[in-house]
Order: structure tokens, then C-alpha cells, then sequence
């Protein structure tokens, strides 16, 4: 048996109202987070990505900096996401064309007393939707998939690695 569905569920009250966990007594540790994601494109929509031939300009500065500063609102978007004072949101956006496409990652620190993954997850897929905004005037079947979390460390919990194989190959 799954003994995670056993915990109790931290964002709800005796009463079954949602509510924001209070981190107060938590000690502050340095919190990572790493996310992925990717989209996957015609090799004729790739191919105009990388050549900067794409009508609405710069498509992977764009998604780039989407990213980071989406990582910067995930409080704003995610009802139970406490506000924190990140110290480093890093996206990076990975030609493969064996997709073909984009692997996007996404890396967030912190040195606080609640975890960044959601903020990871936040900056990896919201540059994956203005990647797919940028480009789709050439393009609106892209797909973007696979969006989860590879790495957390930091905090009571302790460390977390996805396992590689069928769901993580990074």
C-alpha cells in the first residue's frame, strides 16, 4: 500500500476547508528545485525557430525570460503556494530534435522554509506556452508534454531524484 495517501493533507482543515500550511515554525534551509518539460514541433517549425525566422521575433529569449518571470508569480497563480524570495530562477531551453522540439529546465533556489517546486514547475511549463504563443502562427499542433519534477532538495523531507527510466531520462 502507498503509505503517501495515508498522510494527512496539509492543505485542508479539520473541517475539510482548503488552507495555507503555516511554515512558521519550519527552519530555513537553501531549497532547489529542477523541473522539465518539453514541446515537440514539425521539423519545418523547428527549423524556423533556430533560424530566428519566426514573425514575432526572438522565440527562446522570449520563452526564456517568460520563464523566469513566471517562476517569480507562482504565489499569484497557485491558490496554496506561499510568496518566497527566490535567489536564483535559471531556464534553459535544449534543441532535440530527435522530439524534434524543446527540453526546457527549469532551476529554482531559495533559502527559506517551504520548498520551490512549484515554482520550478511554474517557470518550466510557462516558457513551453509563450515557446508555443511565439511560434503559433507557423504552427498550432505542437505538443507540450511531460512536464515534471526531476530534483528537489532541501527542507525536512529531504532530497527527491526522479527515477530514471520511464519517466525521467535526465
Amino acid at each position: 500500500m502507498d503509505t503517501d495517501i495515508l498522510q494527512p493533507l496539509t492543505h485542508l482543515d479539520r473541517s475539510g476547508n482548503a488552507q495555507m500550511v503555516d511554515v512558521t515554525h519550519k527552519t530555513q534551509t537553501v531549497r532547489r528545485a529542477i523541473a522539465v518539460c518539453e514541446i515537440s514541433m514539425k521539423t519545418t517549425t523547428l527549423d524556423a525557430i533556430q533560424a530566428g525566422n519566426v514573425q514575432k521575433g526572438d522565440v527562446l529569449g522570449t520563452a526564456k525570460l517568460a520563464g523566469i518571470m513566471a517562476a517569480k508569480q507562482t504565489a499569484n497563480l497557485i491558490p496554496m503556494c506561499h510568496p518566497l524570495n527566490l535567489t536564483s530562477v535559471d531556464v534553459r531551453i535544449m534543441l532535440d530534435e530527435n522530439i524534434p522540439g524543446y527540453q526546457i529546465e527549469a532551476e529554482v533556489k531559495t533559502k527559506g522554509e517551504t520548498g520551490v517546486e512549484m515554482e520550478a514547475l511554474t517557470a518550466a511549463t510557462i516558457a513551453a506556452l509563450t515557446l508555443y504563443d511565439m511560434a503559433k502562427s507557423l504552427e498550432k499542433t505542437m505538443i507540450i508534454s511531460n512536464a515534471r519534477l526531476i530534483h528537489k532538495s532541501g527542507g525536512k523531507s529531504g532530497d527527491f531524484n526522479a527515477p530514471k527510466g520511464e519517466y525521467c531520462d535526465l
